[in-house]
């Protein structure tokens, strides 16, 4: 994480040799005057900074990309695309919490390539380009010192650099969801229909890659009506607003009956929100709504900036972005631009939705990626914030960004379950698999978990080893080149402590198994009570674990 270093240490020196911004008479530019005005002399030199920001972050999430090891979910989704035909490849992505075009994108683009790097770097993409989307919009509705920050954090931001590293859906859907506002903000500007029709198009986009973007699409319908209604747009334009509105309801009517209702009469979503989500999911006469709110948005916020110190810094300066935006009411003269207030609803409303979601039981509002969506917003917020600060010495606010992105991306503290990268090294994924090789005799059965099933179908064993749907059997018995593979399905992911000694025992003599023959395989989100967890496995025969970083672990039972 050099590069990271390097990025940030370079902000501090070029905002402080550079401190100048192009505001306007009331702190906030029109979006129009970024790209239409030429800027002054000391910023032009310093053009450079917003390019080098974002090749370090593109930097980072490219190492990562190379130097990890796929985790469970980034493998699912790998084995969701790897199907014979497309027909085939998007059934099976209705067995799992998301939309499908993620699978269906893999299953085309995998023909270049299966490896970590290959599959993850659409993601890379995406996620840089995110990146870059804020910034040129942040640029327009404030202003320049405003937007560099802005940029600074999310390409820096550890939970963001994570997200953008792996095989998953986030980095995409905020790309789309960053397009599609951008788009918006441009219609209503020139009084375009036809950047109105690519507002849409990119909303349908971020609809079909992850269900949050449902969450974003009743902002977006409601921050536009805001727009539309004051900026006295053209009747093509409203016309070309309405008709994609109902274009996204259709998908949405289409997604709810394609998939959603088959998650619902499976109990999937109650599963997760009784499991790994339950935090996140407010429980009527278990939690109290004031409590749930606070807890949960420091929660959100320490999950953004992976550090909870710096986490509550930055919500009170999202408080005061919000709050100074909110009491400027100087409002710009051209209805086609955003006030301060019509920018607060567009900040600020995302994440009342998210919660009035959650206390429904509709959707998890806290520490979670689910909720990655809003780090756009946060860090808009924020740097707003950062700016209405009005420190004396110019040079504090790079120093503070700096010190701060220091401070999270050396010494992360992020909401669990989380892998550090550290921990996520693909050397050790190579140790671990060649000491199988090595010390497993042949015919030895490798007893795992779900997700340490999906981790073996990629790295050891031939072929998937587990089906997409939870099977109502116990245990599954699968052949892995010359050993076999024993899942246990009994839960959701991953072993229950509590239940492993009787779990232990059932599969053993299910398939009538001696201890000398069992070997103990686990990889990816590892049970949080690692010393109970471990004490429990000696007690079950597992005297000499190995581990392989924090993450994985075998044992010979």
């Amino acid at each position: 994480m050099s590069t990271v270093l390097l990025g940030t240490a370079a902000l501090a020196v070029v905002f402080a040799a550079n401190p100048d911004r192009i505001d306007s008479p009331n702190g906030y530019m029109t979006f129009s005057r970024a790209f239409t005005k030429p800027q002054t002399q000391a910023a032009s030199h310093s053009a450079a900074l917003p390019l080098f920001l974002l090749a370090g972050g593109l930097v980072v999430r490219l190492v990562l990309a190379q130097f990890t090891f796929l985790n469970p979910d980034e493998v699912l989704h790998y084995l969701l695309s790897a199907e014979p035909s497309l027909a085939l490849a998007y059934k099976a992505s209705l067995t799992t919490a998301h939309p499908p075009l993620l699978i269906v994108f893999l299953h085309y683009w995998r023909w270049l390539g299966h490896s970590e790097f290959v599959l993850r770097l659409p993601s890379v993409l995406a996620g840089t380009a995110f990146c870059w989307i804020v910034f040129l919009w942040l640029r327009r509705a404030t202003d320049r010192t405003t937007a560099l920050i802005g940029l600074a954090l999310l390409s820096f931001s550890p939970s963001l650099i994570s997200l953008s590293a792996e095989n998953r859906q986030y980095s995409l859907l905020m790309f789309f969801c960053g397009l599609s506002l951008c788009f918006l903000e441009r219609a209503i500007e020139e009084n375009s229909p036809g950047m109105m029709l690519l507002t849409s198009l990119s909303l349908y986009l971020a609809l079909l890659t992850h269900y949050s973007s449902f969450i974003f699409a009743l902002m977006l319908g409601i921050y536009a009506l805001v727009r539309v209604r004051r900026s006295k747009a053209q009747a093509r334009v409203v016309v070309a607003w309405i008709v994609g509105q109902l274009g996204a309801l259709g998908l949405c009517a289409f997604l709810y009956v394609g998939h959603i209702s088959g998650l619902k009469s499976r109990g999937l979503p109650g599963e997760i929100a009784d499991t790994w989500l339950r935090a996140s999911i407010f429980h009527s006469g278990q939690d109290h709504v004031a409590t749930f709110c606070v807890r949960n948005t420091v929660r959100l916020f320490r999950y953004f900036f992976s550090h909870g110190t710096v986490g509550v810094v930055g919500l009170v300066l999202f408080v005061l972005g919000i709050v100074s935006l909110l009491r400027n009411r100087i409002s710009p003269q051209d209805l086609r631009y955003p006030t301060s207030r019509q920018m607060a609803l567009l900040l600020g409303l995302p994440f009342l939705i998210t919660f009035s979601a959650a206390l429904a039981g509709l959707y998890p509002y806290g520490g979670t990626r689910h909720d990655a969506l809003l780090a756009g917003f946060a860090m808009a917020g924020v740097s707003i914030g950062l700016i209405r600060l009005k420190v004396s010495k110019k040079w504090l606010t790079p120093t503070a960004v700096t010190g701060a992105l220091l401070i999270c991306n050396l010494f992360p503290s992020p909401t669990p379950p989380f892998i550090l990268p550290k921990n996520q090294n693909r050397k050790l994924m190579n140790e671990a698999t060649k000491f199988l090789r090595g010390s497993a005799p042949q015919g030895s059965v490798f007893f795992t978990d779900y997700q340490g099933a999906l981790v073996l179908s990629y790295y050891l064993c031939p072929g998937r080893l587990v089906p997409f749907l939870q099977p109502q059997q116990s245990f599954l018995k699968s052949d892995c080149g010359a050993y076999q593979v024993v899942t246990f399905t009994g839960t959701i992911w991953s072993f229950d402590a509590a239940l492993f000694p009787n779990t232990l025992r059932e599969m053993q003599q299910t398939y009538g198994l001696s201890d000398a023959m069992v070997w103990l395989f686990q990889a990816g989100w590892i049970n949080e009570n690692e010393d109970k967890w471990v004490a429990e496995l000696k007690q079950c025969g597992c005297h000499e674990p190995r581990n392989f970083g924090p993450n994985i672990l075998i044992c010979q039972m």
